[in-house]
């Protein structure tokens, strides 16, 4: 929108009042889907100077409490706000559309991960006609401390994006794969509405052990924990309402109870923290990082004790079989993973919460199956695709950046990677000495070096030299000067995970 039709409708058709109101701001670019009447005052977002900003016109019971500058503009009083925190949580109050919501056990969200803090729009316009809820932001520790970015600026981010693009029909914000009960506390107090518990910490291996180091470790859980599991469960059977039976034999019971039994009083220290909250995020149970597969038996049991000591989850996340790699295609036979699914959204089903699958971007061989047998009641993780299609973005429009960065990776992947589950290896990666600029792209194709750009990454954006970004102000200036173009290849991206997932309304 111009801004003399947006003085048009704001004054009327008087030509003075319209060029008085155009001229004053003639360097700003308005977000149109941002203007929003609240009271006698009017906001928006506009980009002036090169920077965002919200602007309030006229006064009203709101306009002092933002932080910016007032002046006047036309007869209007004004006031500039910048994006910062405080703001933004005055934001989230005035405007709920712009706070996270939980998402709650039923219908199916998809997280989407923004290594960028810039993505949300194109996120917005993939999942706006989609019957999904999206989780927009879903930062992890480990990702923070690679991309030197902090919780509360991820959701001040998106917050400010929801607000520009007009979108209402609701979000959710993840804390994710969190092991700390101080970390926790943190996020849930800036409004956080989800929290994903990674529990590998937690979990013990027994394949790794002998026969003889099962039995002595089984014998170190207290008595009265492990004669309580064994009257529940051993040698029973259990049977689920698609007719398939659980059976729980001694060595399997075993196994399963030494495997995953911390987890309970992890969860229950959680429960505890959340009961004295007066709001309810939605609490999701991650095992996908422990090397253990997980078992129909073992997902039952873990259920059923968190049912049976009142721990409510919305979401649990087995480790399936075949392997969840990050930035490729799901790697296994999906007849097999499709057998073993079935059972898990059988069990989810029974208990009421939600499965969730973790490092789902580029699972096309098995999305179909996974929004199949959950009827879409599920909550599918997506992340990497900003950061991967950013790259992609760097190599069609400036080569030699593309070739630099892609040096600084390789230097880079052998730390990078020992936070991210890959199986690349530096002498699978090609060299770009034998490469044209226009075959650069085509690598993006390759499962090698979609991993070293996705495991990376946090180190491209935070490299520097003399105090100075290598790479961070050079990538964010192309993203810029091709922002039409990497918008419609990032909500193509997503628009095809969801469309596989089955997510959009016929």
């Amino acid at each position: 929108m111009s801004w003399k039709d947006f003085a048009e409708e704001l004054v009327g058709t008087s030509k003075e009042a319209v060029k008085k109101v155009a001229e004053y701001a003639e360097d700003y670019r308005i977000y149109p889907r941002s203007i929003i009447k609240k009271g006698s005052s009017i906001y928006f977002m506009a980009k002036i100077n090169k920077k965002r900003k919200l602007v309030i016109l006229n006064k009203s019971s709101n306009f002092g409490r933002f932080q910016g500058e007032v002046d006047e503009m036309a007869g209007f009083k004004t006031k500039t706000a910048p994006l910062n925190h405080y703001n933004a949580v005055l934001l989230r109050e005035i405007f709920q559309f712009t706070a996270p919501k939980t998402p709650g056990n039923k219908g199916a969200s998809v997280g989407l991960g923004d290594c960028l803090e810039t993505t949300a729009p194109a996120y917005i316009e993939a999942v706006k006609d989609c019957d999904v809820l999206p989780v927009f932001a879903q930062p992890s520790l480990q990702k923070l401390n690679l991309s030197g970015k902090t919780f509360k600026s991820i959701l001040d981010e998106v917050s400010w994006s929801v607000f520009q693009e007009g979108y209402q029909n609701g979000f959710a914000a993840d804390a994710n794969n969190l092991k700390e009960l101080s970390d926790i506390e943190r996020v849930l107090n800036l409004g956080y509405s989800m929290v994903t518990l990674d529990c590998a910490d937690y979990i013990n291996n027994p394949e790794q052990m002998s026969a003889a180091e099962i039995e002595s470790n089984y014998q170190k859980i207290p008595d009265y924990l492990r004669e309580g599991l064994e009257s529940q469960y051993l040698n029973k059977t259990f049977i689920l309402s698609s007719g398939y039976q659980l059976e729980y034999n001694q060595h399997k019971l075993k196994k399963i109870i030494l495997t995953y039994y911390k987890i309970l009083d992890f969860s229950k220290e959680v429960q505890h923290l959340l009961n004295k909250l007066d709001y309810n995020p939605s609490l999701e149970i991650s095992i996908t990082k422990s090397s253990v597969v997980t078992t129909p038996e073992a997902h039952f049991f873990i259920a059923n004790e968190l049912k049976r000591k009142n721990i409510k989850i919305n979401s649990l996340a087995p480790h399936f079989v075949g392997e969840f790699q990050n930035g490729i295609d799901y790697i296994g036979y999906p007849d097999k993973f499709e057998q073993q699914f079935k059972v898990h959204a059988d069990i989810a089903d029974r208990f009421g919460h939600k499965l969730s699958i973790h490092s789902a971007s580029y699972k096309f061989s098995i999305l179909e199956l996974i929004g199949h047998h959950t009827q879409n009641r599920v909550h599918v993780k997506i992340e990497g695709t900003s950061c991967l299609e950013a790259v992609r973005i760097v190599a069609e429009n400036e080569p030699a950046l593309f070739r630099d960065i892609y040096t600084h990776a390789l230097e880079k992947f052998e730390t990078a990677k020992d936070h991210y589950y890959v199986n690349s290896q530096l002498n699978r990666m090609p060299a770009l000495a034998q490469l044209t600029d226009q075959e650069l792209v085509e690598l993006l194709e390759m499962n090698e070096v979609r991993q070293l750009f996705y495991v990376t990454f946090g180190f491209i954006l935070q490299a520097k030299e003399n105090g100075s970004y290598l790479f961070k102000d050079k990538l964010y200036k192309v993203l810029e000067e091709h922002d039409k173009e990497y918008k419609l290849i990032l909500e193509k991206q997503i628009s095809k995970h969801l469309n596989k997932l089955g997510f959009y309304k016929n």
